[in-house]
This record gives structure tokens, C-alpha cells and sequence, in this order.
């Protein structure tokens, strides 16, 4: 019988594939765990802290919360802009969420009509999911209560206090401070075209902006820098509790201190009454506007709550403007006032002050009349009287001797025809023409390019192409009554604590003092007896006086013998006055334009007089002196101890007594009389 063979090479040989095949797939295993283990020892030792934020960013979001915004302030500290709290109702669009619903909802517990409700859903739908955006504000506290009794019902509103800019003193800053409104898209392209990324928190819904005046120009300053709410949220996202703890706090706005003076704005407004016109004072010494108002006014804090369609459309559409800022934007032919800047012309082109030139009522020149405001003529007039009668016939002489260039000169060194850096956007420069300015102002009309010699009339008397505006004219007046320095407008005294360059700080004007002092007397007639302003300008202040100059622009062509009084408000002249006060010692400056006012003795002076007494009531060194006691009168000598005193006088029941004196006694011999 056969025995079977075994074969060890076979054996050996499947075994040494097997050891090898394991040994390959131990070292493979072996190398995918120690990379594991590679791994998890790296996430584990050095990647703790990163995943730990994960988690926890997981597990609580921030929120971008505003910073309270900077306090605006007089410079007596009196608050002009600030915050006040306020109930808000907001709506978050989630999943999920029925916006249309949810809003017919809310109306029934504040007023939202359907155009609102129509507006609100639009907003809600084109913000960021879960982004509150605002759909009421200033809340009653019923309506507040009421909303947060029903808040598990209504998924995705919120009502909470935040807070809203208020100004206490409505319509009497508007058009300086401005007002907050949300951002639109065209803040956001504005940004843009700086080069600049909006802020993360310009985004945010509901946040409000500057828009005009100070809080546009300075918005960044009052801004401040916002901070953030930690808040626990689910799988979803949605808020479970705020943790108090992990908050970051904001950074307040700067404040922003102004040199108006709240006291003397309000007073201004209120003279104004509701004639259209503006109103600047300045200090004389140092440049600080003390007082810089528009009229008629509109209240800043309907604007922060947002206005209709049809609110807005009436305020644009009044025919007085209270949108327009009249004291920067504004431009105006100054009238008679800018005769001083004539009378400047002519003492620099050598003229004497005296001499003179006979006023009949007007005069003849390139075959036409002009005529002078007075009829009858003033007579024989130098500079003294043309300034104090406001002689038009006298400027029309002076113009044709003096020249264009020259009243250009002087109109630019005394602030006319140029943008200030007070801090706030909107000035109009104005014009103030000469020759090289026509050329250029019709370089396409050839025919229209020479300057006329007709031309200097109008000129002179503050008429024809020359444009100013009511701020540049309050410079002009302080220049004049400071007398040596070129003084420049001050408006933001301090951003922040940090104190601005003072208006004072300005070279020296380029005109002889003597020059300057022979236009302040002309000016100083103007209020004395037989002065243009005389009944409208007495202060009833003691022995502080005024000086002025008053001023009716034209603003159409009459035909002849009408000067545009009565008819149509617009179609009327404008009053204006410049002054400044005391005479002797020059405190303010101010300058008063009255839209379509009809004279600047009658609309423009008394309103002047009341402004001006406020200011100066309130400074403390004017006062004192009004206050001051009056000087003793003299004693007469007392009676002799032995002299037999007056008899008596009997009066009559019901006369009033007369007072009389005692004839000196009689020296006795022996004694010296």
C-alpha cells in the first residue's frame, strides 16, 4: 500500500506569505494608529483653547449693541442734544415665521396702518435673518406691558428699552445740530466713495446716523465705539438667556460743546416770529457765534422718529422754506448794508471823507436815472452823512472814481465771498463780482463779458451780481467793529474736552485803523437822531448804545414809481441790519436778514435791538455797568443850628405837594457868611 507524501517546501512556503501579509498589515495598522494618536495628542495639547471657542461660539453669540451718543451742549453746558430711554417693539425674521401675520398682529396693540405695515415687512424681509429691526417707537408703557405679557405668543418679537436722541429745545438748533435718521443705502454708497468699509454696526438695523449739521459733520466723534451682549442660544440660533457676565461695555460718544448760547437762540427765534430770515451774532473779541438761527424752524424730533410722506412734502413745499438753512445756504444781494464796504473803497482810493456830493433825488447816467431811496434827496452829503442817511446818489458818484476792483478788495478782506471752517457742512460762498469774475462768468457770451461802467452803481449800493449770505455778513460786522483783527467764525469750541482754534487767532485786517474808525462813525450816526435806525435801534440799556447799518434789498425790477411794497410775499424786498454794541467798547456783532421783510429800519433793526439786549443782559461786565448806581446829588449847605427853620406849606387835600427850598439864612454880624 501506497503511503502518501508530504510536501514541507509547500507548507513553509504559505506560511511565510501568511507572515508576511500580517506582518504588512500590522505595520500599516500600526501607522494609522499612531497617526490617530498623533492626531488626537495635537488636538488635545495644542488646539484645546480653539475648539474650546468653537464650543462656546456654539453655545453664545455677541450682539452689536450701540453706544450712547455724544451729548451736544452750549457753552454754558446747557445740553442741546441727548438721549433719553425709550420703549421699542422689534421684529426678527426666523424660519419659520409668519412676518405678515405677526405685523396684523402687532397692530392691534399699536398703531400700524397698512402702508406702515407694508413698508415694515419690507425691512424685515431685507434684513439679516434674526436681525431685530425697530417697527415702533416710544412705546407707552400699556403698549409695552402689553406686547411683553403676550411675548411667548409671538415668536420673534422683542419690546426693551434702548435709547433715542431727543432735543430739548425743538426747532430753535435744527438747522446747526441737525438730526439722527436710520442709514439708507445712500449713507452706505457715501462711505463707499471715501475709500472706507461701512462700520459692522452702520449695518445694523435701526441704527441712526447724522444727517445734517453737527451730528453728520462729527457722527464718528458721537458715535463712539459700540460694544457687544453675550447671549446663550439653542441648535437654532434663537436667544435662551443673556449672560450678564461675558458683556463687553461700549464706549460713550464724545461730547461736543458749541459757543451758541441757548438763551440768546431761543430769543432769536422767537422775534422772528413767522417771518423767513436768519440771525448771526458774534463775539467781536474772540470770533465764538453766539447765535446762529434760521426761521421759520422744523422740530429735529419728528425727524428721529421718522416723518410720512405727506409730513415731509409739506415742510419742502411751504413757500418759506424751513428746510433751508438761511443763515449758510441762503444767499442774498446785501443792500445798503455793503455800503460800508464802498465807503472803505473810497478812503483807500485816496478820497477825503469830506468830500462831498449833492443828493437831488437821484442822477443821470448812460441815458438812465437812478434813483436815490430818498425822493427829495438828502442834499449836500460826505461820507459821515451818506453812511448815516444811507444816500444812494453819494455811492453812485463814489463808484465811478473808486472802481470795481477795489470794493472787491475790500468786500473779500472783511469776510464776503468765502467759506469759513466752522465745523459744518452747507455754506454757499456768494459772489462778489469784478471785472475778471464777469470774463470768466460768461465765458461763452462774448457780448456779456465787459464790465460796464452802469455797473458800479448797483455795486455800490450792495445790488446787481453780488451775493452773500447772512454768516459772512455777522463776519463782516465783527471785523468792522474789532477793528484790527481779520476775525474768523468759531462754532465747535470743543470736541471731546479738546478745545478748537479760537476765532481770534487771525491776521490783522489790511486796511489803516483810521480807515476802519471813520466807517464806524458813520455807523454810529446810524442810530443816533436822524439815522435810518434811530426809533428802532435805542437799547434803553443806560448809556450802552448801538451802532448799525441798515439795509433793503431789491429783489425784482419795479416799474416806475413802485418800490415793492405790499403784494406778493415773494415778491417783495428783503430788510436787513448789521450792527454791533456797545459803541465805545465793542462786545457782539450781529447781522439780521428778514426774507421779503419790506425794509431793513422796520423788519430787520427792531428784531436786531431785541437780540442784541439779550446778549448783552446776559453778559456780566455790561451788566454791572447798566446796574450802576447813579452819582449822589449835590448837598445843599446845612442850616444853621439857630436858624428858625421854613414855615410850613399847606397843601391843598388831594394837590400834590411843592417842594420848596429854604432861603439861605443871613450871617449874623461878627461871624464869616
Amino acid at each position: 500500500m501506497t503511503q502518501p507524501a508530504i510536501f514541507f517546501e509547500e507548507v513553509n512556503e504559505r506560511q511565510g506569505v501568511f507572515h508576511r501579509r500580517a506582518i504588512l498589515l500590522g505595520a500599516f495598522a500600526g501607522v494609522g494608529m499612531t497617526a490617530l494618536g498623533a492626531r488626537l495628542a495635537y488636538l488635545q495639547l495644542f488646539q484645546t483653547q480653539r475648539y474650546e471657542k468653537l464650543a462656546v461660539s456654539n453655545q453664545f453669540n455677541f450682539k452689536l449693541a450701540p453706544a450712547p451718543r455724544g451729548v451736544i451742549v452750549d457753552r454754558n453746558g446747557a445740553v442741546l442734544a441727548a438721549n433719553r430711554p425709550n420703549f421699542r417693539l422689534l421684529v426678527a425674521r426666523d424660519k419659520g415665521l409668519d412676518t405678515e401675520g405677526t405685523l396684523k398682529t402687532l397692530a392691534g396693540f399699536v398703531p400700524l396702518d397698512p402702508v406702515r405695515q407694508r413698508r415694515l415687512l419690507r425691512d424685515i424681509n431685507s434684513a439679516p435673518k434674526r436681525a431685530p429691526v425697530p417697527v415702533m417707537e416710544d412705546m407707552s408703557w400699556e403698549q409695552f406691558a402689553a406686547i411683553n405679557v403676550r411675548a411667548p405668543e409671538l415668536p420673534g418679537v422683542t419690546a426693551d428699552v434702548g435709547e433715542v436722541r431727543v432735543y430739548p429745545h425743538g426747532g430753535a438748533f435744527a438747522h446747526v445740530i441737525g438730526y439722527v435718521a436710520k442709514v439708507n443705502k445712500d449713507d452706505i454708497d457715501e462711505i463707499r466713495k471715501t475709500g472706507k468699509s461701512p462700520d459692522a454696526i452702520v449695518l445694523h438695523p435701526g441704527f441712526r446716523i447724522g444727517k445734517q449739521g453737527v451730528e453728520k459733520a462729527f457722527d464718528l466723534e458721537l458715535r463712539g465705539r459700540p460694544g457687544a451682549r453675550k447671549v446663550e442660544v439653542d441648535a437654532n440660533g434663537r436667544e435662551v438667556r443673556h449672560d450678564d457676565a461675558g458683556d463687553i461695555p461700549a464706549v460713550p460718544g464724545q461730547e461736543i460743546q458749541l459757543t451758541l448760547d441757548v438763551d440768546i437762540q431761543n430769543r432769536a427765534l422767537e422775534v422772528f416770529g413767522e417771518e423767513s430770515g436768519g440771525a448771526v451774532m458774534m463775539d467781536c473779541r474772540t470770533g465764538d457765534v453766539l447765535c446762529m438761527t434760521s426761521a421759520p424752524a422744523f422740530d429735529a424730533n419728528r425727524f428721529v422718529r421718522g416723518l410720512t410722506g405727506a409730513e415731509y412734502r409739506a415742510l419742502a413745499g411751504y413757500e418759506r422754506k424751513p428746510l433751508l438753512d438761511k443763515c449758510l445756504s441762503g444767499l442774498y444781494p446785501p443792500g445798503s448794508t455793503f455800503k460800508t464796504m464802498t465807503a472803505l473803497a473810497v478812503l483807500m482810493a485816496g478820497i477825503s471823507p469830506e468830500a462831498r456830493v449833492s443828493c437831488g433825488g437821484g442822477m443821470f447816467f448812460g441815458g438812465r436815472y437812478f434813483h436815490c431811496h430818498k425822493k427829495g434827496g438828502h442834499g449836500s452829503q460826505n461820507l459821515n452823512d451818506a453812511i448815516k442817511n444811507s444816500c444812494d446818489t453819494y455811492f453812485y458818484s463814489m463808484s465811478l472814481r473808486v472802481g470795481p476792483d477795489r470794493i472787491a478788495k475790500a468786500a473779500r478782506a472783511f469776510g464776503l465771498g468765502q467759506i469759513f471752517d466752522i465745523g459744518i457742512p452747507g455754506q454757499k460762498k456768494g459772489i462778489v463780482p469784478d471785472p475778471a469774475w464777469k470774463k470768466r462768468y460768461f465765458k461763452k457770451n462774448e457780448a456779456m463779458q465787459p464790465w460796464w461802467p452802469g455797473e458800479n452803481l448797483s455795486y455800490a449800493i450792495g445790488q446787481g451780481y453780488l451775493q452773500v449770505n447772512c454768516l459772512q455778513l455777522a463776519v463782516m460786522t465783527a471785523r468792522l467793529a474789532n477793528g484790527r483783527k481779520a476775525l474768523n467764525p468759531r462754532l465747535i469750541k470743543s470736541v471731546g474736552g479738546v478745545e478748537r482754534p479760537r476765532g481770534s487767532d487771525a491776521p490783522d485786517l489790511p486796511f489803516p485803523k483810521e480807515h476802519i474808525d471813520r466807517v464806524r462813525a458813520g455807523m454810529a450816526a446810524v442810530t443816533e437822531a436822524g439815522g435810518t435806525a434811530f426809533r428802532a435801534s435805542q437799547l434803553g440799556l443806560g448809556d450802552i448804545l448801538m451802532a448799525g447799518k441798515t439795509g433793503t434789498a431789491q429783489v425784482r425790477n419795479y416799474t416806475t414809481g413802485s418800490r415793492g411794497k405790499g403784494g406778493v410775499w415773494g415778491t417783495r424786498d428783503h430788510g436787513l441790519f448789521v450792527c454791533y454794541a456797545p459803541i465805545d467798547a465793542p462786545r457782539y456783532a450781529l447781522a439780521v436778514i428778514v426774507q421779503h421783510g419790506m425794509g431793513g429800519s422796520t423788519a430787520a433793526a427792531p428784531r436786531a435791538r431785541e437780540i442784541m439786549r439779550t446778549a448783552l443782559l446776559k453778559d456780566p461786565e455790561i451788566l454791572a455797568r447798566i446796574q450802576k448806581p447813579l452819582p449822589m446829588p449835590e448837598m445843599t449847605p446845612d442850616l444853621e443850628q439857630d436858624a428858625a427853620p421854613p414855615p410850613p406849606t399847606l397843601v391843598a387835600p388831594g394837590a400834590r405837594p411843592i417842594l420848596t427850598v429854604a432861603p439861605t439864612p443871613a450871617p449874623r454880624p461878627g461871624r464869616p457868611a
